[in-house]
Formats: C-alpha cells, sequence, structure tokens
C-alpha cells in the first residue's frame, strides 16, 4: 500500500494478491476471493474468502488479514497514496468481519471503481500487526500470498523472487526471476542480445537490427499509459493559464512522436488511454496545436518583452525561464526534455533540464510539502483498467496524493465525485468526456503522447500473453523456459 511507481508494482503484483484481479479482457475476477454478492442498493458487498490460501511463512490468510491492510490504509500515519480509492465523497468504506472466511464492506453509496480498487494487495496481520508500517523491515523483505515468494534484494542490482510451490491458484513454471536493476537502456539491451536477459525493453531506434537477431522476439502492444508535461501549479508564473497555453502551442506532438518514438506511439490529446472505454470523443477537445507564432503573442499579452541579444522573453528584468525534471536512463524521456526545451526556446522561453536518479526524482514529486520543488516534470502515468483518476486530479490529493503538481478546480472535483457514484457505464462516460475537456483546456498537463511498449525476449522464454495492455507477462504462470 504504500508504493508509487511501476517497477515496483511488478514485483508486488508477483508476491502480493488482491481480492479481484484483472482479467485478459479487461474485466475484473476474484482472486483472493472465492464468490461475492450485492446487495440490490450496490451500498453492500459480501465477499467469501478462498480457504486454501497460505502466506509464503505457511500461516492461513483470513478474512483478518483484509480487515488490518484496510485499518492501515485508513491510518492517517500511513504514507499512502491509495486512501482515496476507498472513500466516498469524504466517508470511508467500512469493511466488517462476519467470520474467519466472511467479511463484508458497507459503502456510504454506490461505487463504480470498488471491485477494480480491490486489486490492492493484502497484508499478513500476523507480521505486521505491531510494526510501524512506514519503517518496518518486511518493507525490504515482504511476504505475501502471490505466485512468487521474495527471496532478497540488493540495492541498485537485483531482486530475486522464487516460485511459491504452494500456490493455490496455478504453482508457476519458472522456478526463480531475477529482476535486474539497469537504469541505463542501452546497457539492458546488450545485457539481452548477451543473454544476460530474458527480457528487456527495446530502444526504438535499435528495432530494426534486432528483428535480425536470430535469438531474440520482438514484441509490441500500446500499454495503458501516457507520457506528459506537468506543470506545478504552485508556482507564481506557472500557475497562470495563459502561459501555460503559450507551452502548449510552442510544443510540436506529432514532431516528438517522429523524432522520438519514431512513430512508435501516438499524439496525445487528453489524460486517458484511447484503449480505454472511456476515451471521449475529441471533437469537443481542446487540442493546442502546434503555433508557435500564437505562443510568441500570448507571451506578449502576458507581459514579456522578448531581448534580442539573449533571444528569450523578459519581464522586470528577469527571464523567463524554467526548470524540467525526468528520470535518468531513459532514453526516450531524454531525448522528449531536449526536443522539448528546443521548441521552448525557439518561441523564447529558457528551459533548463535537470536528470535525476529514479528514486531521488520520485522523491521530490511525491515529498509531502507545499510548494514543491520543481517547475515542470515530464513523466507518464501508467493507468487502471478503470478510468477513475480522482487520484490524481482531487484537489485534497496535494501534497500527499498523486496530484503533485496542486491541481485545484470545483468542478474537476464535483465530477470526480460523482463519476465513481455513478453506475451506469454510458452516464459516467458522458462525465469523463466533461472531466477530458477541462483538463485539456486548462492544461495542468501537456500531454505528449502515448507510447508503443517495444519488449525484446530470448526465444527461450515460451507461452507468452499475447500482446495486449497487459503486456506479455500477464499469465506469468504459463510461461516457461525451454
Amino acid at each position: 500500500i504504500l508504493f508509487t511507481d511501476s517497477p515496483s508494482a511488478e514485483i508486488v503484483g508477483l508476491v502480493f494478491n488482491g481480492l479481484f484481479k484483472v482479467k485478459e479482457d479487461l474485466s475484473m475476477t476474484p482472486d483472493l476471493v472465492a464468490n461475492y454478492s450485492i446487495s440490490a442498493d450496490g451500498k453492500v458487498y459480501t465477499f467469501n474468502l478462498r480457504k486454501d490460501v497460505l502466506w509464503h511463512d505457511g500461516k492461513p490468510f483470513t478474512s483478518d488479514d483484509v480487515l488490518f491492510t484496510f485499518e492501515k490504509l485508513f491510518d492517517s500515519k500511513t504514507n499512502t497514496v491509495r486512501r482515496s480509492d476507498f472513500v466516498i465523497n469524504g466517508k470511508p468504506i467500512i469493511f466488517k468481519k462476519i467470520d474467519t472466511y466472511t467479511l463484508k464492506a458497507i459503502l456510504p453509496e454506490p461505487f463504480a471503481p470498488f471491485l477494480v480498487n480491490l486489486g490492492l494487495g493484502i497484508l499478513p496481520k500476523h507480521l505486521l500487526a505491531t510494526e510501524d508500517i512506514n519503517t518496518t523491515a518486511f518493507n525490504r523483505r515482504p511476504i505475501g500470498t502471490g505466485p512468487y515468494k521474495f527471496v532478497d534484494w540488493q540495492t541498485n542490482q537485483y531482486v530475486r523472487l522464487t516460485r511459491n510451490n504452494s500456490y493455490y491458484y496455478k504453482i508457476p513454471k519458472i522456478e526463480n526471476i531475477l529482476f535486474k536493476i539497469i537504469p541505463n537502456e542501452n546497457t539492458a539491451l546488450i545485457a539481452l542480445r548477451k543473454g544476460e536477459l530474458d527480457l528487456a525493453s527495446i530502444p526504438i531506434r535499435e528495432v530494426k537490427r534486432l528483428k535480425n537477431d536470430p535469438k531474440i522476439k520482438i514484441y509490441t502492444y500500446y500499454p495503458l499509459s501516457y507520457s506528459y508535461l506537468g506543470f506545478n501549479l504552485k508556482n507564481t508564473q506557472l500557475k497562470n493559464l495563459k502561459l501555460r497555453q503559450a507551452f502548449a502551442y510552442a510544443i510540436d506532438r506529432n514532431a516528438l512522436v517522429k523524432a522520438v518514438l519514431r512513430s512508435f506511439g501516438k499524439a496525445a490529446y487528453i489524460t486517458e488511454s484511447p484503449y480505454s472505454w472511456a476515451y471521449p470523443d475529441l471533437k469537443t477537445v481542446e487540442k493546442y496545436d502546434y503555433n508557435p507564432e500564437k505562443a510568441k503573442k500570448i507571451l506578449r499579452e502576458l507581459g514579456y518583452q522578448y531581448n534580442k541579444t539573449s533571444r528569450f522573453f523578459e519581464k522586470d528584468g528577469k527571464v523567463l525561464e524554467f526548470t524540467i525534471i525526468t528520470n535518468k536512463g531513459n532514453v526516450d524521456r531524454e531525448k522528449t526534455v531536449q526536443i522539448v526545451q528546443q521548441f521552448l526556446s525557439s518561441v523564447g522561453i529558457k528551459v533548463n533540464i535537470q536528470l535525476m536518479e529514479w528514486s531521488s526524482f520520485i522523491k521530490v514529486i511525491n515529498e509531502p510539502k507545499d510548494p514543491k520543488n520543481f517547475d515542470l516534470v515530464l513523466l507518464g502515468w501508467s493507468l487502471s483498467i478503470d478510468p477513475d483518476n480522482y487520484g490524481i486530479w482531487y484537489s485534497k490529493e496535494y501534497p500527499r496524493g498523486f496530484n503533485f503538481i496542486g491541481y485545484n478546480n470545483k468542478t474537476i472535483d464535483n465530477l470526480l465525485v460523482k463519476e465513481r457514484q455513478e453506475i451506469n457505464k454510458l452516464n459516467r462516460k458522458k462525465m469523463f468526456q466533461e472531466i477530458y475537456e477541462i483538463l485539456a483546456l486548462e492544461v495542468p498537463y501537456y500531454t505528449l503522447y502515448y507510447p508503443e511498449a517495444i519488449v525484446g525476449v530470448n526465444k527461450r522464454v515460451k507461452n507468452l500473453a499475447k500482446p495486449s495492455p497487459l503486456g506479455v507477462l500477464f499469465n506469468i504462470e504459463d510461461i516457461y523456459l525451454n
């Protein structure tokens, strides 16, 4: 319940289980739950838990573990960004134990994303009841119920997992998984070609060459994700909508797709994946198509004057200058931020680039302080299969939630509350249409592109899942090595 990044999510997904899990068709199906029922008014869920589940230390999984997990989630001392996933219009969902393997969830009102959110990994009460969840050694030596057991973690080197031979679903065919921590994509590629890795992301420029490698097969798919340039809205200049619009007109999304992704991707105009059922009609969405002259005009209207010597806009003797932070080692992001710098420089906005190690980068944007120590951030979101994005945009999710840019809009707040209460999918989609239109117009993020995932896999790895937004390791228990 503490992690905030996609690499951690990969490990968590193998070590822990939720009450529900995602199916290949992107619907939800029971996981730790054997069966369940929902009251006619949609407010009471009764869950009958599986009785054949063991924690990795051999102790039985029970309803006490579920109640404990949510107690910790709702504890204000817990440093989690997931609390809002189980709070409806300010009221928390109440979980009640009926017996050892039965519990009820009592909702203050119907809640559309509920089953999706129940993919949250459940924690073992017997190991954590007397621990400080934020600092416990368990966080570096986790014990779950999942298909793989945690073995060890060497910081900046690797995380090692081994097969759970008592797994209740399917015992995995592969005995051990080693996640090597390689910050640089080029280094990872070399390791893949040498056979030191079985799977790695492929830099776009290497796709043609690797297609002829007899030991590697390339898979491509669109994950549920988008990349964006986020503005710190607590910055006295960047909170000005007109200035953000000048940024938007100055950047050419399509040029980025060609130059960075080499067309292995699509331009993104809203904060949702085109593979989501909630993806809207773009006809009414403000796209801010590339128009550098319009960007300059806006800057002049804001009182900035162009200095022909420095070639930057100024006001009161100060250059219009900002710093963009992003994570080091991600080739696509490094190239994107350089091109964005060039686009902005060409209209007279001075931009500095700060590349940071991942852990330091995440710490800066997640630090629970106001204001936060960045101007702009180039990053991406991996999205849930449910389009609810309350955690990202709701005003009270700052500074301790995913809304780390400090966005605050009462209309959006109201819509985010209402869309969660709306069970009818069609009505809900209409609400999302309005949400996406407002966000596109106000530019708290300048959405850049939807990157296509390109994965190289050693041909000895067999029975991978069909490429989909869930990736190629979706059916991890069925994969084997030849």
